[in-house]
């Protein structure tokens, strides 16, 4: 998707940090934005910070609804035509180590961050590939996907999208649609309020305590720019990018864990068995990309 203008972009937790960033990054490359978002009265403030309101079009929508999604997807279609950019970018946290978590933060984080990115690929890749102009999925992880931090039902669903989107990009590949997964550290934005959008049958649990969420805003409030984030993506959304870092910093300690995983694997660049297992997993992605039956 190299040429962005005059298509549209489809972005979820659209009213705010990361993804109003986008919506505007996107809208400033020419292309119609649909903004989804749990929060209506926020999403029209969103909209109102648009210097041209005709393009850019609000949607209610919780992404752990699957009709829905529907709702919303007919919408966006009736209001500018074919769908050609897909952001997964709504997300929750909820602090606190496994041992203190309950039955309703799991439902809860895994459905939105998780459940919510299978419901829009579900509902809108169907749509691109019927169009046949080709198009880009961007899925939110963070670094918390590839480094796993304190807050585990959090860092769980990051490292299964970033192993959902490895694993969609040589699905839709034949198909002309990309795909990327975004993974940022700490960015300026309110997800450690998400407990404000928490839906009232999954409110039990301890929740972050106020000591953790005091360093987590504060971690959160040096983070950077959502507008930087942005930029970046669209980038990666014309190069077609597998992965997007907008913390190269997070570089170091990336390399200790994959270093630590090698070790543990007793790597031999002399055993045959792994040199073959390799050519074969090559070779697997490469069939899934081509769609070859054999």
């Amino acid at each position: 998707m190299k040429e962005l203008a005059g298509k549209t972009a489809f972005i979820t937790g659209g009213a705010s940090g990361m993804g109003l960033a986008m919506g505007h990054a996107f809208a400033d490359a020419g292309m119609n934005v649909v903004l989804a978002d749990i929060e209506a009265a926020a999403l029209q403030q969103a909209v109102a910070g648009f210097a041209d309101s005709s393009t850019v079009h609000a949607v209610t929508l919780d992404v752990t609804d699957r009709q829905g999604w529907v709702a919303a997807a007919d919408e966006a279609e009736a209001t500018f035509g074919n769908i050609h950019l897909l952001c997964n970018n709504a997300g929750v946290a909820t602090g606190g180590s496994f041992d203190n978590a309950s039955y309703e933060d799991w439902d809860w984080v895994v459905g939105v961050n998780l459940g919510g990115v299978f419901n829009g690929i579900r509902t809108m890749v169907d749509r691109i590939k019927a169009h046949g102009e080709g198009g880009h999925i961007v899925n939110t992880a963070s670094m918390a996907g590839f480094i796993a931090n304190a807050a585990g039902i959090y860092s769980t669903t990051k490292f299964a999208v970033v192993g959902l989107s490895e694993s969609l990009r040589p699905d839709l590949e034949p198909f002309n649609i990309g795909v990327s997964v975004l993974c940022p550290a700490f960015v300026a934005t309110q997800i450690f309020d998400s407990e404000r959008n928490r839906p009232t049958d999954l409110a039990t649990g301890p929740g972050i305590n106020p000591d953790e969420k005091a360093i987590n805003e504060r971690m959160i409030g040096e983070g950077i720019s959502p507008a930087r984030v942005a930029t970046q993506v669209v980038q990666s959304v014309r190069d077609n990018a597998l992965y997007i870092f907008p913390h190269p910093e997070t570089r170091v300690a990336t390399k200790i864990r994959f270093d630590q995983v090698l070790e543990a694997m007793a790597e031999n660049p002399d055993n045959e068995d792994q040199q073959t297992f390799a050519e074969g997993s090559i070779h697997a992605i490469r069939k899934r990309s081509l769609k070859d039956p054999t």
